[in-house]
């Protein structure tokens, strides 16, 4: 599997930010394919877990969980996005927990733009192994 559009970009070109913007997204359909995938429910309880696995608290523990396994280049974008300037957290998460929740994103982003779905699978089934 490849990226979904065939438009060029550098993602060490893209800021911070923009690279979050991108990795919530796939983030978001990852969780969202993995849940539909192990089990057909009704779309309410698939609901309720994705938001379970995709809040800023759950993306803080995955970063604690992944950041041994990150490679050089990884640990940087991830410390890149975590000390990005972002508006202030939702309300039901830390600043810590939005910081670190921004970076999970910005990995993800910037592992997506490069074309490295296969490491986002790796990552990513970290944080739905009990899904």
């Amino acid at each position: 599997m490849s990226r979904l559009t065939l438009n060029e970009c550098d993602p060490k070109k893209i800021n911070t930010l923009a690279l979050a913007f991108v990795g919530d997204g796939v983030y978001d359909l990852m969780v969202r394919e993995e849940l539909v995938c192990r089990a057909n429910r009704p779309v309410r309880e698939l609901n309720i877990r994705k938001v379970d696995i995709v809040r800023c608290q759950a993306q803080a523990a995955l970063v604690k969980e992944i950041e041994p396994l990150l490679t050089e280049e990884e640990a940087d974008i991830l410390r890149r996005g975590r000390n990005d300037h972002v508006a202030k957290a939702p309300k039901n998460a830390t600043m810590a927990e939005y910081h670190a929740a921004t970076a999970l994103e910005c990995l993800i982003g910037y592992l997506y733009l490069s074309d490295r779905i296969e490491r986002i699978r790796e990552l990513v089934r970290l944080g739905i192994h009990d899904s």
